[in-house]
């Protein structure tokens, strides 16, 4: 049971992710998640020293502060600095990150908190830890949390996708039938934030990122629908997160590193067979002209 408990988690992560990054990826924003995921530190260890405590919900909400702050950074310097998407995010979060490495190094002794496991996650320990209504035991909590971010999350996307869509492929047609750009992009990135800072409990930063960046550019070279590319990015890490476990207990190695693993070796297959049916095309293009 705890093998299903595990592939249902990074499934969640997967389909949070897919959703989200399908966006990101044509806004040509995919490494906010890595931004994000970084940015967290400050966030929790200030939590720690409010609270003085590692329970979940205020590690949580000091996550998201720092999920926030990154996302309006990454918009003021990218709209107000006229700074490119990759350099505003790399600013952005490498700033926030280094004042988090600092409170943990100037506070050292006083903080009881592990590095590694605020950023990395394990899976493996999902199943572990359990919620209990009375003496019935429901479930990991990790899934409970990711399942209400994920009706969270489709709600919020179907309620706006018009507009998302509008925004993303065309800002200045957006703009100028009265659309609020600025909000549309601080609505996505709240899902961004939300997603990761929930996701990196359990399955660890680099994982988000790859489930945020992996199944949606592998989709994108699969279909010229977006509809269809935010369907099959989902079915990409669900497959991924499956193939990746197995791999894991194969090899007996990270389970987080497999699926990331299988994730990129995926791209890799779809972006070679694309590439040569472009080059099959481009040849059949050359001898008809000739």
């Amino acid at each position: 049971m705890n093998d299903i408990w595990i592939i249902i988690t990074a499934s969640l992560v997967a389909a949070n992710a897919a959703i989200l990054g399908s966006f990101l990826i044509m806004r040509r924003m995919a490494m906010v998640g890595d931004a994000i995921s970084h940015a967290v530190l400050p966030g929790i260890v200030i939590a720690y020293f409010l609270t003085n405590s590692r329970a979940s919900f205020p590690m949580l909400m000091g996550a998201a502060a720092s999920g926030m702050i990154v996302t309006t950074f990454i918009q003021f310097f990218n709209k107000k600095v006229k700074l490119q998407n990759d350099a505003s995010i790399g600013i952005s979060y490498t700033f926030l990150f280094a004042v988090g490495i600092i409170l943990i190094s100037f506070f050292g002794s006083n903080v009881d908190l592990d590095q590694e496991c605020v950023l990395y996650g394990e899976i493996a320990y999902v199943p572990i830890d359990t919620l209990f209504i009375g003496e019935l035991n429901i479930g990991p909590r990790q899934f409970w949390i990711l399942l209400t971010t994920l009706i969270i999350i489709v709600s919020a996307v179907i309620m706006a996708y018009r507009k998302l869509v509008l925004t993303t492929f065309d800002e200045a047609f957006a703009s100028a039938i009265g659309i609020n750009v600025v909000f549309w992009q601080y609505y996505l990135m709240a899902g961004v934030s939300l997603t990761t800072v929930v996701s990196f409990e359990s399955v660890g930063a680099v994982l988000v990122i790859a489930f945020i960046a992996g199944p949606p550019a592998t989709a994108y070279l699969l279909t010229h629908s977006f509809k269809r590319m935010i369907y099959l990015s989902i079915l990409i890490g669900i497959v991924c997160s499956i193939i990746g476990y197995y791999t894991a207990v194969w090899l007996n190695g990270s389970i987080a590193g497999a699926i990331s693993s299988v994730i990129g070796l995926v791209f890799a297959i779809v972006f070679a067979v694309d590439l040569f049916k472009r080059r099959q095309v481009s040849r059949q293009v050359t001898q008809t002209s000739n």
